[in-house]
């Protein structure tokens, strides 16, 4: 690009947003549909995902479905501010969102996006049914129904649904087929690691890589760490899942021990303190802590503060921590998610998926929600399969069908 060129913000933005469309052949398909249709005509979306460039390609296919969109983040660290700023300069969008904001701009953020109104809320975590279920409990009756993108974000949402508060349908968006066995696992296996690499600038290779939890995500840090030459070592609670890891090739052990091995540390698991005072101590020295998961609390950040005797910056988005016994812990990002707030997050094409099943779960609220009851619900098999068939399609694949002998023998007994 020349000198003469103009490379602002929102100049920029535009290009990722631009770059990210040219490999989302499924999204690209589903906006061409819906500005035929127009099935969000005179509806308004409120959005709390990760804003950076796929995000903000959602919006605008929804937008070009007739919604009026409002968009924030969903972590203070993952906004792309020249992302943000070229999105708002799309027709029938708002932004509310801004890279590093404190938790109160950043709540503030979401209260702005709530007061949009929303009649269908897509969101990354639970935070925006958070609110409306708590003090922006008026805005309730106006929303037709939720989807949501995470597995932290379900199990908020189970909890609610089990105290019987959960007031609205919410989509499971996160356990559909074609979100977890490609987002969770492919998406975070490389996006986890393109963040911890382009930060660290450290080789992999050799290393010692300590994954805590083997779920979905869990299984592809863990392939991906493997394929960059490292001795992988798991962390689980669940009995089944460590068993699973083991058969998988990696050594299993608790936190305790594996605190004492590891180079690498990253927390997958979705729940608070899995590395913590009691770890750090122990730990070799020059050791890189970072987390996968959704909130900033599996790796603890108050007792890395709380028994370091000096804290600095070592480079960008890495501050190292050093303790008494002269060890320093760096920590990726402040514990939030590396792959986001140290990187771009999941590839296009992964996102494209995920995406196309948010686009679709969220049409289907538009066309079914006086049939929906407030509770969760599963993303329809028909969306599930649809998504899968267009992927294979924009590969250029094609799949055996049974034919009607074959469904019949396996409908028999």
């Amino acid at each position: 690009m020349s000198k003469t060129e103009d490379m602002s913000p929102i100049t920029v933005g535009k290009q990722k947003i631009e770059w990210a469309a040219a490999h989302m052949p499924l999204l690209n398909g589903l906006k061409s549909e819906f500005c035929q249709e127009l099935p969000f005509a005179g509806l308004k979306v409120t959005m709390s995902i990760h804003l950076e460039a796929k995000t903000a390609y959602l919006a605008t296919v929804l937008a070009a479905g007739g919604a009026m969109v409002a968009a924030t983040g969903s972590n203070p660290l993952s906004t792309q501010d020249d992302v943000a700023a070229a999105l708002a300069t799309y027709d029938r969008i708002a932004v509310y969102a801004k890279h590093g904001v404190n938790p109160q701009e950043y709540h503030r953020h979401l209260q702005e996006a709530l007061a949009f109104g929303p009649h269908i809320v897509i969101d990354d975590g639970g935070d925006l049914l958070s609110l409306l279920h708590g003090s922006y409990r008026d805005l309730l009756a106006g929303v037709w129904g939720s989807c949501e993108e995470t597995t932290t974000g379900i199990a908020r949402l189970k909890a609610m649904e089990k105290e019987a508060v959960l007031a609205c349908p919410v989509i499971a968006v996160n356990n559909a087929r074609c979100k977890y066995l490609f987002d969770n696992r492919y998406g975070t296996g490389q996006s986890v690691w393109d963040g911890i690499n382009r930060t660290t600038n450290l080789i992999v290779a050799g290393k010692t890589v300590v994954v805590a939890g083997y779920g979905w995500c869990g299984k592809g840090v863990s392939m991906r760490a493997k394929g960059l030459g490292a001795q992988v070592i798991v962390t689980e609670i669940d009995p089944i899942k460590a068993i699973e890891a083991h058969m998988d090739g990696f050594t299993v052990m608790p936190m305790e021990k594996a605190a004492l091995l590891g180079d690498i540390f990253i927390t997958v698991t979705g729940c608070k303190d899995v590395i913590t005072r009691e770890h750090f101590p122990i730990m070799k020295n020059e050791v890189i802590l970072c987390n996968a998961g959704h909130f900033d609390c599996e790796v603890s950040r108050i007792d890395l503060e709380s028994i370091c005797v000096e804290k600095k910056e070592r480079r960008k988005n890495i501050v190292g921590y050093t303790l008494e016994n002269g060890h320093t812990l760096n920590l990726i990002a402040e514990g939030r998610l590396v792959n986001l707030a140290a990187g771009d997050g999941h590839a296009a094409e992964i996102m494209d998926m995920s995406f196309s099943i948010q686009a679709l779960s969220a049409r289907y609220l538009a066309q079914h929600h006086q049939d929906l009851q407030p509770r969760l619900i599963a993303v329809p098999t028909e969306i599930d399969e649809q998504v899968a068939r267009l992927k294979l399609l924009s590969l250029g694949i094609s799949f055996d069908t049974l034919s009607p002998e074959q469904q019949l023998y396996l409908q028999g007994w």
